[in-house]
C-alpha cells in the first residue's frame, strides 16, 4: 500500500504535526522537529513529546510513516574543521531529538565540498560523520537524500550514495530517500516506461532497493539534467504526471513515506488524492 503525505507545518509545536497531516488525508508525514534555518533550538518539553506520541496514536500514524528531516544548515561534509564539527554535533541532536520523539528514520542532505576538497573526501567526511552519528545515538536511521547537484552539492549520482553507504559501519541503520525532481534533475530521466525502468534498474544496480526508507514527490521546474533544485506542483512541471502514475504502480515503493514536498501546501489534499487517482484498479 502507498503511504502518500506531506512536509506538514510544526507551527505552534511538533505535537501539531500529525494533526495537520491528519487535516490533508495524509497517510504519511514529514517534519522538522526544530527550527531548520537556526543552529541552536530549546530541547524539546516533555508535554510536547507526550502530545506528539498521543496525536500519532489517535491519528493512526505508525513510526514507519514518519520521516523526519534535519536542518539545511547541517553539511556532514564540510572541508573545514569548525564547520564540521558544527554540524556534526548539529546532527547527532537531530537524531536524539527523533530518538526522544519514538522516531525511527532522520532524512538529510549528504552535503558539500564547497569546492574545498575533493568529491571522494568530502563522501568519506560524509559516512564518517553517519557513523559518528550513529554510535552515539540509538534506534534512527540515517536516511540519505539523493541531491539535484546544485552548487557543491554532493549525493546527485547514485554513485555517491553507494559510497556513502559502503563506509557507514552499521548498514542496518542507513538508508536512502529518493526525490523525484532532484532524480530528475541531476540528470536520470523517469518520464517514458523505458526510462523510469532503466533509472530505477540503475539505481537498484549501483544502491539497492533495499536502502530505499522514503521518497519525495516533487515535479521540477528545470530541466532534465540541469542540476537545479525547484519543485514543481505534481503535473505541473518538467516531469509531467506519467512518472508519478508509474511510481503509484510500482509495488516497490509500497509501504515507506512518500512525501510531497510541492510548492503549494494548500493543495496537497487536492494531490494526494490526485497520486491515489493515479493507482491502477
Amino acid at each position: 500500500m502507498k503511504q502518500i503525505g506531506a512536509h506538514v507545518s510544526t507551527s505552534g509545536g511538533v505535537a501539531k504535526a500529525p494533526l495537520n497531516a491528519a487535516a490533508i488525508g495524509a497517510k504519511a508525514f514529514a517534519l522538522f522537529t526544530k527550527n531548520q534555518r537556526r543552529w541552536q533550538a530549546k530541547p524539546l518539553a516533555d508535554t510536547q513529546i507526550d502530545l506528539f506520541k498521543q496525536n500519532c496514536h489517535n491519528a493512526g500514524y505508525a513510526v514507519s510513516q514518519i520521516l523526519p528531516h534535519d536542518s539545511y544548515l547541517i553539511n556532514l561534509g564540510h572541508p573545514e574543521k569548525e564547520g564540521l564539527a558544527k554540524s556534526r554535533n548539529a546532527f547527532i541532536d537531530e537524531m536524539r531529538r527523533c530518538e526522544q520523539l519514538g522516531l525511527i528514520m532522520l532524512n538529510f542532505h549528504p552535503g558539500s565540498h564547497l569546492k574545498k576538497i575533493s568529491d571522494d573526501a568530502c563522501l568519506k567526511r560524509i559516512a564518517e560523520s553517519i557513523n559518528i552519528a550513529l554510535d552515539q545515538t540509538n534506534g534512527v536511521t540515517a536516511v540519505i537524500e539523493n541531491t539535484a547537484g546544485q552548487g557543491t552539492n554532493m549525493g546527485w549520482r547514485f554513485e555517491h550514495l553507494a559510497a556513502i553507504i559502503d563506509s557507514v559501519e552499521d548498514k542496518a541503520r542507513v538508508g536512502v530517500c529518493l526525490d523525484t525532481c532532484h532524480t530528475f534533475t541531476a540528470g536520470y530521466d523517469l518520464r517514458t516506461p523505458e526510462k523510469y525502468d532503466e533509472t530505477l534498474a540503475r539505481f537498484d544496480h549501483i544502491v539497492g532497493f533495499q536502502y530505499l526508507k522514503g521518497v519525495h514527490l516533487n515535479d521540477a521546474k528545470p530541466d532534465l539534467g540541469s542540476r537545479v533544485d525547484r519543485h514543481a506542483s505534481i503535473g505541473k512541471g518538467k516531469l509531467g504526471m506519467e512518472p508519478f502514475r508509474y511510481i503509484m504502480n510500482d509495488n516497490r515503493f509500497d509501504d515507506i513515506p512518500m512525501i510531497l514536498e510541492t510548492v503549494d501546501s494548500t493543495i496537497w489534499g487536492q494531490e494526494i488524492r490526485l497520486l491515489y487517482d493515479l493507482v491502477e484498479k
